[in-house]
């Protein structure tokens, strides 16, 4: 099974449920139409919409204590392209992929080489969107240890060392046309007095600004915090604020990542994304969903209004025109205990649902009522877009776009799984998924 032999499989699925879904549509569109909204406007906009896959996304992740592998996972960049092509050919709004190096690393000659990379995305109708580093693991082979650090390391040989795997990083993106470069490090503390707080921030500064200096032309430099993990006494990018003043301590192409899982609980990470587009230095976003903290569970599947206010602020901005914003979006989870592209697809379903959801929000209804200070009506408002099932709209995107009304359904209906899983046999370890 390969995405050649998808639209027929999509097809017949479609054919099963299109007559509920213009039933479903025409009366969205006559409820929507009391309120002064045009129906297909929302599917123009759920149909331009984009999300970026990660490469590690399409594997099997796990926990501190244990990764349980699944069937037909991914042994190569090759076979993450095809999974990929398969969630895109469901779901319509992720052709963009981010590689993860050295577990995406392209290989020196043969089929999976830069070329060969090229050829399959051309295939897939994907491209690459964004390179990611490794600095918070040890590699076979490397010489010195990230034990204790990478981009702060006190060691200088260490700290060159890990720059030279951003280079390499840049140097592939290139190779492969990606537009941007993510840098998330795990350096810090586990005990008190362990690292000098302010020199670890200028040592990470100073590498940073010499990645940066090789940034390719047009392209951007993503630094995302967190809060915790692996150091769990002190994170050397550790917040937002921290993020901020480092990406413009190195330049104007530097910006802060959100991703929705490196915050405390309860963290209102809405009120974070607001002030780091006023002051002209959000990114993008990871896309998860937490109960605890870094949990990396599907998008939408603990906190969907949480969502839905992020998609509040950036929607509100889009719709002012707020300069320079044109923020990334990339899905980042990796968990043990669904199909990994089942997942994938029902998280790009929820962004997008959140992002049509907040073109639902009566602007003029919220900015007067904000103005006269009617806490109760500025909710209702809100929860008035938020309660609107908006699935008819998502689903007619898909349709036209030659996608799957329901893309889990579909997918299971092609067996992709179980025919894959004769063709990849079980390997010990795996280069997808992250424990």
């Amino acid at each position: 099974m390969s995405v050649k032999t998808l639209p027929e499989v999509i097809a017949r699925s479609n054919a099963l449920v299109r007559e509920a879904l213009e039933e479903d549509y025409a009366h969205l569109g006559r409820q929507l139409a009391r309120r002064g909204i045009d129906i297909e406007q929302m599917v123009a906009r759920a149909a331009a919409f984009r999300v970026a896959i990660p490469s590690w996304g399409v594997g099997t992740g796990g926990t501190r204590f244990a990764r349980f592998p699944g069937p037909g996972e991914p042994r190569t960049l090759l076979e993450k392209l095809d999974d990929c092509g398969i969630v895109q050919a469901l779901v319509r709004v992720t052709p963009e992929i981010s590689l993860h190096i050295p577990w995406d690393k392209p290989a020196a000659d043969g089929p999976g080489d830069a070329a060969g990379i090229r050829a399959k995305l051309l295939a897939l109708g994907l491209s690459i969107a964004s390179m990611n580093s490794n600095t918070f693991q040890d590699q076979p082979g490397q010489a010195l240890s990230y034990k204790f650090g990478s981009l702060s390391h006190t060691d200088a040989a260490v700290r060159r060392q890990a720059i030279e795997h951003n280079l390499e990083c840049l140097a592939i993106g290139r190779a492969l046309g990606a537009t941007s470069h993510t840098v998330w490090i795990g350096d810090g503390g586990n005990f008190p007095g362990q690292i000098h707080f302010r020199r670890a921030i200028d040592r990470y500064i100073e590498s940073l600004r010499a990645i940066y200096a090789d940034l390719p032309e047009g392209w951007r430099l993503f630094i995302e915090h967190k809060c915790y993990e692996p150091a769990f006494y002190s994170t050397v990018l550790n917040d937002w604020g921290t993020s901020y003043l480092c990406a413009r301590a190195v330049g104007d192409r530097c910006l802060s990542l959100v991703d929705l899982g490196h915050h405390a609980p309860n963290v209102n990470i809405e009120q974070i994304v607001a002030q780091l587009i006023r002051l002209g230095g959000l990114g993008g976003f990871h896309f998860n969903d937490s109960k605890f903290g870094d949990d990396d569970l599907d998008t939408g599947s603990i906190k969907p209004f949480q969502l839905f206010l992020v998609f509040n602020e950036l929607v509100d901005a889009e719709l002012e025109g707020v300069a320079g914003f044109a923020p990334a979006y990339m899905l980042d989870q990796s968990h043990n205990v669904t199909d990994p592209l089942e997942s994938l697809m029902s998280s790009a379903m929820e962004v997008v649902r959140a992002y049509v959801q907040a073109h639902l929000v009566d602007r003029a209804a919220l900015a007067e009522a904000q103005a006269g200070n009617d806490a109760m009506r500025s909710l209702q408002v809100l929860k008035q877009a938020f309660t609107t099932d908006v699935s008819p709209i998502l689903a007619m995107a898909r349709l036209r776009a030659g996608g799957a009304i329901d893309p889990i359904t579909a997918y299971r209906l092609s067996f992709y799984r179980e025919k894959i899983a004769a063709e990849r046999p079980a390997t010990a370890g795996s280069g997808s998924g992250i424990v």
